[in-house]
């Protein structure tokens, strides 16, 4: 038996040597699934199948690059001859030559995102729609969605459903700029990412003669991550197995997290359907973790119904158990956390490096940031900028800046023409010029812009932005540092711009706006000691700059020193720690708001969590705050679901965090003892859709009135009162006790 097998387990070995017909490996996590495709790719080569037949797909061109080289270490040079790469990667390269078919030139141009982006934004300017609805990201995102479910501009605009998902959205027109958008990349000869799939799929549908020579071409199709792939990729890959059958497939269903990128569970979950005399080998032994970790992770996966069964297990040994931590607020969650890696790098001599914070979304990111500087611990944004560095962030802070300082000229360039107001680059020279000339600030030309000439047409929008910040000035003796941001952030629109982007990257902007509002906020409602100075008692937006300035001084020192991982659990698949603490489990952060009345994206984000927890080797730590700021009001948080989910004999309470305010009595917080599913749990059950239940118009609602939530259930509304522009109602539900709920989401069915 070759040497290379002797390395592996039985499953694995069966896998790798697996000879004809469909095979698809469940490898869970830590399993050594990369290894077992390598091998199986490899084993194929020395069992004389030629390796031009072979094609294998990954993700990344990372993995495919290590891949080919573990390949070359056993088959040698023959590891060249492979069809290896990603999606993308391959398909382009096929289209190089068969893309004139459906008239592209060999040569054909890829477009990336920002390439795409571009082109849709000359469309809406050029057929003259209203550039603030139709924003390029959100067109583009609606567009690759469509096609990477194989859908064409044609069956996009006769779908109703499509159509009126497009017209209560405010974008009526996005199916025609999708049929301009693909018109327009074909006249210039380009592809966007996307079309390498869609064209590719198009030209195996039309012509038989190219489905033929691929269908034989690859006589052995191996795919990596299938659970991430979407309807265009494995429409594809289906057809060229449609001779052959030899396909193998591996991945963890466990592990399908990216349904918001078009990827979709029902492929891996639905293989065998397509290929009925599949064979599937599971890998389950867990070379990663700890007994105690493993044992949570499948105590936590088998509470969802959609899956594959399987059971993990290692013979790792027992290991500590699994830190729970409560802090009263996000900001003692961030200073507990970061003891605690300051203790255990002290203690165990643990390297900064080896340590890794997982949280839902990237705003979260921002206590965990100020309390390891506040610690002189380095950190690193895995895949991301450091909290203070995110461009929307950065954009409100310059207002902040100048309105204390308006001689500060970046945060001047930086800011006039955002939100966009008509003063150009040009207009910014101009002004520059002008100052020089009087050997004064480009803030007194703006201040006094209607006493001077030579500023251009854009005089009088210089002329207001003046005035804006000059009014904003006002405050400043009069209000506290969050009431002023916040008045920025509201009168300038850059709330309401943001919140209008519902793409993920607008969705992930706007959450970093209300966390730093939400940061400002509980700088000016806590009394501490802020880097040896005290600010208790100042609570002006000077103090707020200050102490920013403070945290983020030395943002870019010490680069090459070990550093502790800040990253999203998205961010962390594919990753493993010897250290991972698991932060913000509270229901409506994680899981998510949005996904908790609906059990497909429940499971996901139950998946989610699943993925988080078998990133850790040795020490597991889980985290929730009593308390967060939401859009300047202090919400109370309950644990999330997913704590009472990991069995209870491989927890321990490390620490109870400070009391819930006193202020604000919440007994069923205060009496958490050590974890128990009667103690944890104190929402109600999910309740999922009742097909009768129809809510009601709430716009007249009054206290007093009784009123019934899906999930809450019955309740007596305590109170109406203005949320922005917004009503809300603050309930008490017999079940869960106070809730505090938005009308215009609420979906309320009043009672009495």
């Amino acid at each position: 038996m070759e040497s290379y097998l002797n390395a592996l387990n039985d499953p694995q070995r069966e896998a790798v040597t697996h000879q004809e017909g469909p095979l698809l490996i469940v490898a869970g996590p830590g399993s050594g699934k990369t290894r077992v495709l390598t091998y199986r790719v490899a084993h194929l080569i020395q069992q004389g199948v030629d390796p031009f037949s072979i094609l294998s797909l990954t993700f990344t061109n990372k993995a495919a690059g290590e891949m080919r080289s573990r390949i070359a270490q056993i088959c040698g040079d023959e590891a060249r001859n492979l069809y290896m790469g990603t999606f993308h990667s391959v398909f382009a390269r096929i289209l190089r030559v068969e893309g004139q078919r459906i008239g592209y030139p060999s040569n054909f141009t890829i477009y990336d995102t920002a390439d795409s982006r571009s082109v849709i934004k000359g469309l809406v300017k050029q057929y003259g729609m209203d550039e603030k609805k139709y924003k390029p990201n959100q067109v583009f995102s609606r567009i690759s969605q469509a096609k990477n479910s194989l859908l064409t501009y044609d069956i996009y605009q006769k779908d109703p459903e499509i159509q009126s998902e497009d017209l209560s959205s405010g974008r009526p027109k996005t199916g025609f700029l999708f049929e301009q958008y693909v018109k327009k990349c074909h006249q210039s000869g380009a592809m966007d990412f996307d079309d390498l799939l869609v064209n590719f799929y198009k030209i195996l549908n039309a012509f038989p003669d190219a489905l033929y020579r691929y269908q034989h071409r690859f006589q052995h199709l191996l795919i990596d991550e299938f659970q991430d792939t979407n309807v265009a990729q494995y429409a594809i890959v289906k057809k060229l197995a449609a001779v052959h059958h030899n396909i193998t497939v591996v991945g963890d269903d466990a592990q399908s997290i990216y349904s918001f990128r078009g990827a979709t569970i029902d492929n891996i979950l639905n293989f065998e359907r397509d290929f009925p005399e599949l064979q599937t080998i599971k890998l389950e032994q867990n070379y990663r973790s700890t007994k105690a970790i493993v044992k949570a992770a499948n105590a936590i996966i088998k509470e969802n119904r959609n899956q594959i069964p399987k059971e993990i297990w290692t013979s790792n040994a027992e290991g500590n158990p699994i830190e729970i931590f409560r802090a009263a607020s996000d900001n003692e969650e961030g200073k507990i956390i970061a003891d605690r890696i300051v203790e255990l790098s002290l203690q165990q001599q643990i390297q900064k490096d080896k340590f890794a914070i997982l949280y839902r979304t990237n705003a979260q990111s921002r206590s965990f940031e100020e309390s390891l500087r506040r610690r002189n611990v380095p950190y690193r944004i895995y895949g991301g900028l450091s909290f203070y560095q995110r461009k929307e962030v950065k954009d409100l802070l310059a207002y902040l800046r100048l309105l204390v300082n308006p001689n500060d000229e970046e945060a001047l360039r930086r800011v006039i023409n955002y939100p966009k107001r008509g003063i150009g680059l040009t207009s910014i020279e101009r002004i520059n010029l002008k100052a020089n000339a009087l050997d004064t600030t480009m803030w007194d030309v703006v201040a006094r812009a209607d006493e001077f000439e030579g500023l251009g047409r854009s005089r009088s929008s210089i002329q207001a932005f003046g005035i804006l910040i000059q009014s904003f000035q006002t405050m400043l003796d009069k209000k506290n540092a969050y009431d002023i941001a916040f008045h920025i952030a509201k009168t300038t629109k850059i709330l309401a711009e943001l919140n209008a982007d519902k793409s993920i990257e607008g969705i992930s902007r706007y959450e970093n706006i209300l966390e730093l509002l939400n940061g400002i906020k509980e700088f000016v409602e806590e009394d501490t000691v802020r880097d040896g100075e005290d600010f208790s008692n100042d609570r002006s937006l000077g103090a707020y700059l200050q102490n920013i300035a403070l945290l983020t001084g030395d943002e870019n020192e010490k680069s090459d020193e070990p550093a502790v991982n800040l990253m999203t659990i998205h961010s962390a698949k594919g990753l493993e720690f010897p250290v991972v603490f698991v932060v913000g489990l509270e229901e409506g952060l994680f899981p998510n708001q949005m996904s908790i009345y609906d059990r497909e994206d429940l499971e996901e984000e139950r998946r989610l969590f699943y993925v988080a927890v078998t990133r850790a080797e040795k020490l597991l730590s889980l985290s929730f705050a009593n308390t967060r700021y939401r859009f300047g009001n202090l919400q109370f948080c309950d644990p999330s679901r997913f704590i009472n989910e990991v069995p209870r004999e491989v927890l321990a309470v490390r620490n109870q965090g400070s009391p819930p305010p006193s202020s604000q009595p919440n007994p069923s917080k205060s009496t958490y003892k050590v974890p128990q599913k009667t103690t944890i749990r104190r929402k109600a059950p999910v309740q999922h859709s009742d097909p009768s239940f129809v809510p009601d118009d709430t716009s007249t609602l009054q206290q007093g009135q009784r009123v019934l939530h899906q999930r809450f259930g019955e309740g007596e509304v305590l109170s109406i009162e203005a949320h922005g522009r917004d009503r809300a109602a603050r309930v008490h539900f017999a079940r869960v006790g106070e809730k505090k709920l938005i009308l215009k989401f609420a979906k309320l069915k009043i009672l009495a």
